[in-house]
């Protein structure tokens, strides 16, 4: 289960963020994108999320996920086009293959939010 070390290394993130003002401050959520193709389980992130902030200084954290669909590059239409099926790499309008993948694979913290 990789989702727990993702977890951790979201909360070393985080903590390096808010460097020394972690004392005076409370983490109320944390903002990640993950992408269709990251391979992360989005369910067993939030339950390792759960197991790895408690006791720290995240432990009640939300950790709001958005997810990214899988976007490609057609060649023909000269386009960006989001997929709707992570099986099949072809350009939703004309139907050309692609593998020029631009988005789905992100595992990004976007962002923190913070009450002091």
């Amino acid at each position: 289960m990789h989702e727990l070390s993702i977890a951790h290394s979201l909360i070393d993130v985080a903590q390096e963020a808010i460097g020394e003002n972690q004392h005076n401050m409370q983490v109320m959520a944390l903002r990640v994108r993950i992408g269709a193709l990251s391979g992360v389980v989005k369910d067993a992130l939030i339950f390792a999320w759960d197991i790895a902030t408690e006791g720290t200084v995240l432990q009640g954290a939300q950790l709001k996920i958005e997810d990214v669909p899988i976007a490609i590059f057609c060649p023909v239409c000269q386009e960006e086009r989001t997929l709707t099926d992570s099986h099949i790499f072809r350009c939703p309008i004309c139907n050309t293959k692609s593998g020029d993948i631009r988005h789905g694979r992100e595992l990004e913290l976007v962002a923190l939010e913070v009450s002091s």
